[in-house]
């Protein structure tokens, strides 16, 4: 199984699970307002190390839109596969109007995942 560690903390998460969700289990409150399906962005992490060289078109989209592509990633469209190391920039914690972090994540990546080697995303 891939080691995700946050900030100080490392766990274990199934090969596939969403980041996202993988983090919210490590007990991390991270933002992900409009359920997981990569358009609001506060689900978005800095990786320390492990980032995936794969990207999802709707990942692209938003990041590019947003003027973040190349600065963050967005945990909603990301499947562990690797060891990771991250760090979340929006939380329960860091964000004090908020009530509740978002919608339950669904099991996978939505919408449906049409993934691209980023290197290929950056020639564009």
């Amino acid at each position: 199984m891939p080691k995700l560690t946050i900030d100080e903390k490392t766990v274990e998460v199934p090969v596939g699970k969403r980041l996202a969700q993988a983090i919210e289990d490590a007990g991390v409150n991270i933002g992900h307002r409009c359920g997981g399906y990569a358009k609001c962005t506060t689900c978005r992490v800095e990786f320390v190390e492990g980032e995936p060289d794969v990207m999802t078109k709707a990942e692209y989209e938003r990041l590019t839109n947003r003027d973040l592509f190349g600065e963050v990633r967005l945990s909603c469209q990301i499947e562990c596969d690797r060891d990771m190391s991250v760090k979340p920039l929006i939380t329960l914690e860091n964000e004090p109007s908020w009530q509740d972090t978002g919608p339950e994540l669904e099991e996978t990546v939505t919408p449906e995942a049409e993934w691209f080697p980023i290197d290929m995303l950056t020639d564009e």
